[in-house]
């Protein structure tokens, strides 16, 4: 494997661009076109992937938690129009 995925830190991805990756490396392993070798390291690197989209999702829950919890979410009610 080479390139860009190798040159990129998971922990620097966003959420969305982690799972975009993760789903292009599923592709690759599924065509089985991938020497063994490149199919250890992106099964690695999807791994690694998988492991922080799972922390970000954690991460965003434990917030809205939080927001609800403390009374600071959203109301249903209408807005003043001026």
């Amino acid at each position: 494997m080479s390139g860009k995925a190798d040159a990129t830190n998971v922990s620097t991805l966003t959420f969305e661009a982690a799972l975009k990756e993760l789903e292009g490396i599923v592709a690759r392993l599924e065509q089985g076109q991938v020497d063994l070798e490149d199919s250890i390291a992106l099964y690695e690197r999807g791994q690694a992937l998988k492991a922080h989209c799972e922390s970000k999702l954690k991460s965003a829950e434990s917030r809205l938690e939080k927001l609800v919890q403390s009374g600071s979410a959203l109301t249903s009610e209408p807005a003043e129009l001026g």
